[in-house]
């Protein structure tokens, strides 16, 4: 078995000598079409094995095993004119007659990626390093599992790729308590690097998945968008690598790009999971897709409108919002009222500061809804940072175990039995309507509740404590006489 963390430790160092890849975001983006490449041959010849009938969509010359397989091939500037000037231009304008080919899903996969490495003998070693790893062998395929996440969460301090990466203890929560059944279809209009629809993938087929045909259903009933091209890119070799034998599902598109009454009854899905961009820009002519009264520039408010509409009547969805939409106002305020109305929004999940860093350091929340019923009350749990720790960092994450007393709280299904406590509230719709749809309601069981109040509400408690202490007092000298 390959020693795949030092594999890639060694590709890394050799692509750190070239002067065109500069930076953590275009190694990792030099290292996912090559990967990408070599990823999809190894599949090609798993697939010629079984079928001898199949054809590969790549021109001969042009494949993997005929131009990167051979540690003697081309090497140099032949090498680096060879991927400048045949192998990208091709790719990119492959012939697509069927959007779900496996020739569409390379096209989309490389007309937004690069070749940034200028020296084609580092290339070369490159290549080499990649021949060492066999995808078609189990074990090199789940070690790399483990080593591609690590490459997926490097983006977060990537410059500004962090926005793509989802933490995989939040990706797995949320699914978990979505609960996707085999049959749901299921969406997420802003895929990153697919870590949502893996965890679907992963989640289903460890509880119902039993036969062939129930693969086949589960992979063509899990739908991704992205925009960008790298995370697309990472999201589609992500696929492959977990057994998505056509990853034709994952579209390289801008679900905001696309007038809402365009999306008709086909289109509609049973689940949705999603962590969309909060605080980045639209593109021109974007809001005008939404109706005038509700148009906005902050993108997650337009997603979460996408979201409301994409759901079944029935359908559910498991979210991240920052704290930011919860206290805005304006058209905020009637975004969240429509959300409110037409589906029952019945848990919040409130999770410690930073835990998005070093991307992003705002507050954030798991918001679970059901579309079809109107809110009646909002269950609140809050999460705590771990005993003894100050933030999160790179190497200190969140953790998968910081969310076992929440779904001990959770209450199954049915959600039934759950309780008031120094975690956890409850808010009745008409407290949020009285507070014109603010959401951000602190927690007022816990041991902060006296820092969020204001100091005249502290002199207030205070004075009535004081009241009670001399009351109480007064009884005990009274028992004493």
């Amino acid at each position: 078995m390959a020693d795949i963390g030092n594999i890639i430790k060694a590709i890394q160092n050799i692509m750190r000598k070239d002067a065109g890849v500069d930076g953590d975001a275009l190694r990792l983006s030099q290292l996912a079409w090559m990967l990408f490449l070599k990823i999809f041959d190894d599949h090609e010849t798993q697939q010629e094995y079984v079928d001898a009938a199949y054809r590969s969509p790549i021109p001969e010359k042009l494949r993997w095993r005929n131009w990167a397989a051979n540690q003697e091939g081309i090497t140099g500037d032949e090498l680096s004119a060879f991927i400048d000037k045949e192998l990208f231009p091709a790719l990119r304008s492959l012939p697509v007659s069927d959007p779900n080919s496996p020739a569409a899903i390379i096209q989309s996969v490389f007309v937004d990626s690069y070749n940034y490495m200028k020296n084609g003998t580092l290339m070369r070693q490159v290549i080499n390093k990649l021949q060492e790893i066999n995808f078609n062998k189990s074990a090199d395929r789940h070690q790399f599992g483990d080593v591609y996440e690590k490459l997926l969460k490097d983006l977060q301090s990537a410059g500004n790729y962090g926005e793509f990466y989802t933490p995989r203890p939040l990706t797995k929560f949320i699914v978990e308590m979505v609960d996707p059944k085999l049959g749901d279809t299921v969406l997420d209009p802003a895929c990153g690097t697919g870590g949502f629809l893996i965890n679907i993938l992963e989640y289903v087929r460890a509880k119902q998945v039993k036969t062939a045909a129930d693969e086949k259903q589960l992979e063509a009933s899990v739908r991704g968008i992205e925009l960008k091209g790298l995370p697309h890119l990472l999201a589609t070799t992500n696929f492959l690598l977990h057994d998505v034998e056509n990853p034709s599902a994952l579209k390289h598109d801008d679900a905001l790009a696309k007038p809402l009454t365009q999306w008709g009854p086909a289109d509609r899905v049973d689940v949705i999971v999603a962590n969309p961009p909060f605080g980045a820009s639209v593109a021109d002519g974007t809001q005008a897709n939404f109706p005038a009264e509700l148009r906005t520039k902050a993108t997650e408010l337009l997603f979460l409108q996408l979201f409301i509409h994409l759901l079944k009547p029935g359908g559910r969805a498991g979210i991240v919002l920052p704290d930011g939409v919860f206290f805005a106002e304006g058209v905020a305020s009637k975004i969240k009222e429509k959300l409110l109305t037409e589906c029952n929004v019945h848990t919040i999940v409130r999770l410690p500061p930073g835990v998005f860093n070093p991307y992003a350091g705002v507050n954030t929340n798991l918001v679970f809804f059901e579309k079809g019923k109107s809110t009646e009350e909002v269950w609140y749990y809050q999460m705590p940072l771990p005993e003894g720790v100050r933030a999160y960092t790179k190497t200190k994450p969140i953790t998968e175990a910081e969310f076992d007393p929440v779904k001990k709280w959770w209450g199954g299904e049915a959600r039934a039995g759950r309780k008031a406590g120094p975690r956890a509230w409850r808010v009745s719709i008409a407290d949020i309507r009285a507070r014109s749809f603010n959401l951000d309601f602190k927690n007022p069981n816990g041991p902060a509740a006296a820092a969020q109040k204001t100091p005249k509400e502290i002199l207030a408690d205070f004075e009535s404590k004081e009241k009670q202490i001399s009351a109480l007092l007064g009884e005990m000298k009274k028992e004493i006489v």
